[in-house]
This record gives structure tokens, sequence and C-alpha cells, in this order.
């Protein structure tokens, strides 16, 4: 079993789900008393939301890097970015370590294709919506018509992740208003819905939507867990 390294923290609402549910499927498979191995940086979020606000995606970038790097050191085999925007930076990350990176864009993009599903709904933080650099790796990767919700909704998702949601603040009326921007990108076309940041599916169970639905913290989670007991896999 290799080690699994955690770039967490943004937030700590999600990532605690990381490890949730990375131990719970190891011990599932391995059965017994196993768990994962694993090691884990978790940043003070309030700095990281102030590099997004401030475009200082540079510096995010060295930040991260640095990051995956300690956790390397720490022993890491694989490493997951406990995060959807962030990825934002992962070309960097990925290139700072040699342990393997799974990216979170890939592992949902493939669960969404699996599922037969070509047009697939986007809910995330405005960055992750609006800008390419996840859209578009889903697109080029699977041949995936990936959509948004209207700059009005888009708004609305934003607000509740960063005003509510990172802040460990659930709301029955933003699950409702969410579940309906799902059912909004389900009239335009999409056949299923990702829960592209992490903290979504925090609010957001799939019950409370009439179409299929990807939530991307456990996609990334369990692909990592397949990294790490993957055939031949060591520390």
């Amino acid at each position: 079993m290799k080690t699994i390294g955690l770039l967490g923290g943004m937030s700590w609402e999600s990532s605690i789900e990381y490890e949730r549910i990375i131990n719970q499927e190891v011990r599932r498979r391995l059965g017994g008393a196993h768990s994962a191995k694993l090691v884990t940086i978790s940043y003070d979020f309030a700095e990281i939301e102030q590099l997004q606000v401030e475009s200082r995606w540079d510096e995010a970038a060295r930040l991260l890097s640095e990051g995956a790097h300690w956790l390397e050191a720490a022993g890491a085999g694989v490493i997951l970015l406990c995060t959807n925007t962030m990825h934002r930076v992962a070309d960097a990350v990925e290139a700072s370590t040699a342990a393997q990176f799974v990216h979170i864009a890939d592992a949902t993009a493939d669960a969404v294709t699996s599922a037969g599903i070509t047009v697939v709904g986007l809910l995330g933080t405005r960055y992750t919506m609006e800008q390419d650099f996840y859209r578009a790796r889903m697109e080029r990767r699977r041949d995936l018509n990936v959509i948004v919700p209207s700059p009005a909704d888009r708004e609305l998702v934003h607000r509740v992740i960063y005003e509510e949601l990172v802040q460990g603040v659930i709301h029955d009326r933003s699950r409702s208003a969410l579940a309906e921007v799902v059912h909004r990108l389900r009239d335009k076309g999409a056949q299923g819905a990702i829960a592209g940041c992490t903290e979504i599916e925090l609010l957001l169970p799939p019950d409370a939507i009439d179409i299929p639905y990807f939530p991307s913290t456990r996609i990334h989670a369990l692909a990592g867990v397949d990294a790490a007991l993957s055939v031949g896999a060591r520390d």
C-alpha cells in the first residue's frame, strides 16, 4: 500500500471527508483493522482564499508545490490536492514531485463517461465554472460537453460556497437553491451534474436532484485509493 499525501485545508470541512472516505474504503477493500497510510498538510484557508481573490496564482502554485515536495519527503507515493479550485495550479504541483498526482478533473471525467453521460452540468466556485482549467481538461480527456449555470446562478453557488460551506454553515434554503440550479442545468440539456467544489456535497446529497450526480470529493478520494492499492504498489 502506498502512502497517500493530502494537500488539504481548502477548506478543512471537506478535507476531513477525504480522510474519512479513504480510510473507510481501504478498510472495505482490505478488511479487518486496515486503514490508509496518510500524510497531510492542512493550510489556513483564509490565506488561500486571499491568493484566489487577488489572482496570485503563481504564488499559490509555489506554495502548493512546496507542500507536495514535503509530502513526498514524508513518504507519500500518491498525492491528492483536496480542492477543485486550486487545480488551477495542478500542472505546477504535479511537476514538483515524483509521486503519482491524481487529478480531480480526470477522475471525475472518467466517472461521468463510465455512466454513459456526454453532457454534464458543473457546479463549483466562480473560478472553476468560468475558467477553462477544469472544464477544458474534462472536455479534452473524455470528449464531454460541460455546461455551467447562468451568471446569476454562478454567483449564487459561489456565494453559498464561500459565505456558508467553507465556514461549516449548512442551510436548508441553500440546499433547495442549489438543487434548483441543477434543475435549470437539466433543462439546458445536462444529463448529470458534477459537484465540482469539494464542499458542495456536504450540502447537496444525491437524493436532492433527479439526474445522475457526481460528487468530486468521493470520486477523487476513491481514485486515490485505487492508486495506493494498485498492483505492485509499495511504500
